[in-house]
């Protein structure tokens, strides 16, 4: 479980969310949306310690994330960035192995369990074939759920993603965002994503995260779309448009 406690988040004297008091439970799938530059990233990484906040709190399981070490964090939650990973001669079953990193010894030997752990993940994301597949001869959705299996070989009850749609094709959108559902509510665990894809997000997810600086509104996806926010979003697109549109006519 995710909980925010009158959060604020911004840089220097830019605030890009405000007291922000909400929780995002278990066994959701949760899309998290806005326009550019409002701060998706930047709450995912506060959500991982990397972003200072600028006033309230974050807390993973019940316990602040001021306060988790290194290995308490790596533990609790799991991140998949927007990077590509394209290394020659990197097999799938290498790559996953790197989520085991919290539980391995001092030397990160793999044990027994480990390596079950790993082709266990593998399974539930359907690339247990690819397991001995370079990365480098991927496609992006075959490398995105390599990440995803990373991120579930790690045990974490809390999983994060940024982005995880942008370099694929519309079927693979889809077909990736359905996985998450599926591993968020036949695993108990709190998925989070970043996304531009509006329309995946009020298909497929429980809840939608909408960012309106300095406000977040975490809603149900039947009440957000029933509450008006999702078209506030679009008409001040529009308004934008019809402002810049004025702009060019008048030169």
């Amino acid at each position: 479980m995710i909980l925010f406690e009158k959060l604020r988040l911004g840089y220097g004297s830019r605030i890009l969310i405000d007291d922000l008091s909400a929780t995002i439970e278990g066994g959701t799938l949760t899309a998290l949306v806005g326009r550019n530059g409002t701060g998706k990233s930047t709450l995912l990484r506060a959500i991982v310690g990397l972003q200072e906040r600028m006033a309230g709190d974050i807390r993973l399981q019940g316990r602040s994330v001021g306060d988790l070490t290194t290995a308490e964090l790596a533990q609790a939650v799991a991140f998949v960035t927007t990077d590509k990973v394209r290394i020659a001669n990197l097999k799938c079953r290498d790559v996953v192995a790197l989520g085991r990193a919290p539980y391995t010894n001092w030397i990160g030997r793999m044990q027994e369990q480990d390596r079950k752990m790993v082709e266990l993940s593998l399974e539930m994301v359907g690339m247990a074939d690819f397991a001995d597949k370079t990365m480098d001869q991927m496609s992006d959705g075959e490398c995105q759920r390599v990440m995803i299996a990373r991120a579930l070989a790690q045990e974490t009850p809390i999983i994060l993603l940024d982005e995880p749609t942008a370099f694929l094709d519309m079927p693979n959108r889809y077909e990736l965002c359905i996985l998450l559902g599926r591993l968020a509510h036949q695993h108990g665990k709190a998925i989070l994503f970043s996304t531009h894809e509006l329309d995946i997000a009020l298909e497929l997810c429980d809840k939608v995260a909408l960012i309106s600086p300095p406000s977040l509104h975490l809603l149900p996806t039947e009440e957000m779309i029933r509450s008006g926010y999702v078209e506030q979003l679009f008409s001040n697109d529009v308004m934008s448009f019809d402002a810049e549109l004025r702009r060019v006519k008048v030169k």
